[in-house]
């Protein structure tokens, strides 16, 4: 499976913008599918991880009550809701297929203040 990630963006703080992780090659509707990200200088870290059909979902500390994950497996997509955005959410956000340890290739996002 391929995953392509897009969405990223520069925004203000406080601001909002929704990821979307869209597979191809095969469905991944199987799949528990992650979001995660990475900073200048700072090692890939979890942000957000739905399971494969939708009914379970887990945060980092550091985004929940501000971001929220979903999917839409007749579309083979999942999308990343963040509202309430933070300098310190300036990264490049990578989404990621567990069963097929698949990654996308990223999509910045800038944050300013």
């Amino acid at each position: 499976v391929q995953l392509q990630a897009s969405g990223g963006g520069l925004v203000q703080a406080g601001g909002s913008l929704r990821l979307s992780c869209a597979a191809s090659g095969r469905a991944f509707s199987n799949s528990a599918v992650g979001w995660f990200r990475q900073a200048p200088g700072k090692e890939r870290e979890f942000v957000a991880l739905i399971n494969s059909y939708g009914g379970s979902t887990t945060y980092a500390e550091s985004v929940k009550g501000r971001f929220t994950i979903s999917r839409d497996n007749a579309k083979n997509t999942v999308s990343l809701q963040m509202n309430s955005l933070k300098p310190e959410d300036t990264a490049v956000y990578y989404c990621r297929a567990y069963m097929y340890n698949a990654w996308g290739q990223g999509t910045q996002v800038t944050v300013s203040s």
